[in-house]
Parts: C-alpha cells; structure tokens; sequence
C-alpha cells in the first residue's frame, strides 16, 4: 500500500510552478467571476493532454495530468504501473491523484480515460469543477494511436475492437460528465473556445 510521507516530488514540483506564476495570479484568479477547476476527461486521443494545456494558457490558469501525478508519485510509467502492479492498485492511486488535483483552484486538469468508471472520482471532481468529456469516434481514435506501444489497454490482438468495445461501455459513465464536445473535425483553439464559453456561461447562471 503506498504511503504519503510528507511533501511528494509531485507536490514540490507544482508549489515551483505555482511560485513561478505567482506575479500572474491577479490574471489568474477570477476569469469566470469565482474560483473553480474545468476537468477534461475522454477516452485516449481524445486531445486530453493538448487541449488542457491550451486551454489553461488561454485562461492563464495552471495545468496539470492526473496520470504524471501518478507517475511522479509511483516512479512508474503507466504502462509499467499496469503491468507490474495490476490496473485495480492503478485505480486507487488514480483516485488520489484526482483528490489532490481537486485541491487546486484555477486549474486545468487533464485525466486517464477510464477515471470516470469510479463514481468517487465524479464525486470529487464535481465539488468544484465543470467536468468536460472529450469524443472522438474509434476510426479517428485508432489513427491517433496506431503503432503507439505505451496505451496498456489496447496492447490487444485487434486494438479497434477494443477500442469499440471499451468506447461503448464507458459512454454511460462520460454521460454524466458537464459538456461534450467531439474532437474529430475540430481545431484545438475550436475546442478550446467552445470549453470556454459552456465556462462562462454556466458560471454566469450561477453568479446572477
């Protein structure tokens, strides 16, 4: 069982990044009129990561993954952490990373494609966060992946299957999620801007 022991090298590295955007915070704080966090979930290649990190450039906001919290936390690529710990210890840890995130304020937080199956995790997120699912159909899915060895769940005789068969059985959990905004024909900077304004004006309802 793995034990917190004081400040993890995760913690120490995002207190540098928050003390290095400290002379932003004015910018920061306060771009929907309160403080809170945007969740970005999907299945894999969904632009999770690419997404986040734009996202939380335009909003002057910092950013984070919940897989690089575990990864800093085990010393583990996820791909080894399913292969020599079991995905059901990959999940616990999962959940604690996302109630670390959570913590935040003014942060874009980018997530595993399974987080959404652990009602816990939702609970956390939901606290204070829109939750944002990403879609992408699995023919365009399978093109942004294929070749790509480090996606443990789809190292499968027949990846798209697969991918078919976990899309549809994780569609009901990312059905809860606030928005979903489908990534096949979209820019960045489209997805981006349409994340943005479901933002403003879900806040404005609740600030009026």
């Amino acid at each position: 069982m793995l034990r917190r022991t004081g400040t993890t090298n995760y913690e120490r590295v995002v207190e540098q990044s928050e003390n290095t955007q400290a002379g932003h915070e004015a910018d920061r704080c306060n771009y929907f009129g309160e403080q809170m966090n945007i969740v970005l979930t999907g299945f894999m290649a969904t632009g999770k990561s690419t997404v986040g990190k734009k996202l939380a450039e335009k909003l002057g906001w910092q950013y984070v993954d919940t897989d690089e919290i575990i990864e800093h936390e085990i010393g583990m690529k996820i791909a080894e952490i399913f292969d020599k710990r079991g995905e059901p210890f990959f999940r616990d840890v999962e959940t604690r990373a996302a109630r670390f995130a959570s913590k935040k304020n003014n942060c874009v937080i980018a997530t595993g494609g399974g987080i959404v199956q652990k009602a816990e995790n939702m609970k956390i997120f939901e606290k204070n966060s829109i939750v944002v699912n990403l879609t992408a159909s699995p023919e365009v899915i399978f093109e942004r992946i294929k070749g790509n060895t480090d996606r443990p769940l789809l190292n499968k005789p027949d990846p798209m299957a697969e991918i078919t068969s976990l899309l549809e059985f994780r569609r009901p959990f990312y059905a809860r999620c606030n928005i979903s905004v489908n990534t096949d024909k979209l820019t960045v900077d489209e997805i981006v801007e349409k994340i943005s304004e479901y933002a403003r004006n879900k806040t404005k309802k609740y600030t009026k």
